[in-house]
């Protein structure tokens, strides 16, 4: 699969859209006075942003965003993040044990 910008430019926005997310709902329920309501706010444009790049590269039939095969691309960026976070815990386990050795 060869990665397009308007790949790179999905995984971004989806990424952003689910930190953004995750970031609201978070300071929503643990935030107090303004910082409760700076977290649903941001759990609301997480939100939409997702809802509104999912239909654009989903069903929309606008030249760019029809182009990208999304399901491809998110699995694909899944399937390398997983392996990177294996490789760099075998990497630190290695280490600690190197240096708690020594």
């Amino acid at each position: 699969m060869d990665i397009t910008i308007m790949s790179f430019l999905t995984l971004v926005v989806f990424a952003f859209a689910l930190v953004m997310l995750v970031a609201g709902i978070f300071s929503a329920y643990f935030g107090s006075g303004k910082s409760k309501a700076a977290g649903g706010a941001m759990a609301i444009i997480g939100l939409v942003v997702g809802i509104v790049w999912a239909y654009l590269v989903g069903f929309s039939d606008i030249s760019p965003f029809c182009d990208v095969n999304t399901w491809d691309t998110v699995y694909v960026a899944i399937i390398s993040l997983i392996g990177i976070l294996i490789g760099a815990l075998v990497a630190v386990g290695i280490f600690l044990v190197v240096v708690l050795k020594s």
